[in-house]
């Protein structure tokens, strides 16, 4: 008589196969520290410890969104959280998990208590050194794929912002970068003036 195999639980990040392939079942059985996140079954390690401009930043933009947002339907969720996109492997596997750094949902049905099932209507992801390609090649694919409706790239070191949004086929287009002169208006929030200069203080 055969027996099953358990899921083996991982808590060493090096126990990890960098050029293996992994499900969103395989990451929840991950108990190390290091954080990290699966686009299309890799494994990207996070960036250490957010650097305080980073925070500053986050900080800033956070307390904007939940103003705006509270006793409205859509939920602020900040990182560390995690999206599971749906953007599948070759098999039809769920196999990208991703943890913005600020995102905005609007249907609730996609929220359980392991995060947010689905695309969010908004993400933003502030650079920090090391995790540029990342937010700009990456991310950038999964989120247009999954269909996140909007998407900000904030870099506190240069003080602008990258606003993305999603036409009628899928594709994003991209805006006029803003600067810290600038006040900035999500598309799909258009009542929502957010000042850069405050941002970036």
């Amino acid at each position: 008589m055969s027996t099953a195999t358990l899921p083996k639980i991982v808590t060493q990040f090096s126990e990890l196969d960098p050029e293996g392939h992994y499900t969103y079942a395989d990451y929840l059985l991950w108990q190390f520290q290091e954080r990290v996140e699966l686009i299309k079954g890799r494994v990207f390690k996070m960036s250490p410890a957010p650097n305080m401009s980073h925070q500053r930043v986050s900080g800033n933009l956070s307390r904007e969104l939940l103003n705006y947002f509270y006793k409205k339907n859509c939920q602020v969720c900040i990182a560390p959280f995690d999206v599971r996109l749906p953007v599948k492997d070759k098999k039809g596997r769920q196999s990208t998990v991703v943890q913005p750094d600020i995102c905005v949902i609007c249907d609730e049905s996609k929220l359980d208590e392991q995060g947010c099932n689905g695309a969010p209507d908004w993400v933003i992801e502030i650079l920090s050194p090391g995790n540029s390609r990342m937010e700009m090649r990456e991310k950038f694919r999964v989120y247009e794929e999954a269909g996140v409706r909007e998407y900000w790239i904030v870099n506190p070191t240069g003080r602008n912002v990258l606003q993305y949004v999603l036409n009628e086929v899928g594709k994003y287009s991209g805006l006029a970068p803003a600067t810290e002169e600038d006040q900035l208006r999500p598309h799909i929030f258009p009542d929502l003036v957010i000042d850069l200069k405050e941002v970036f203080s």
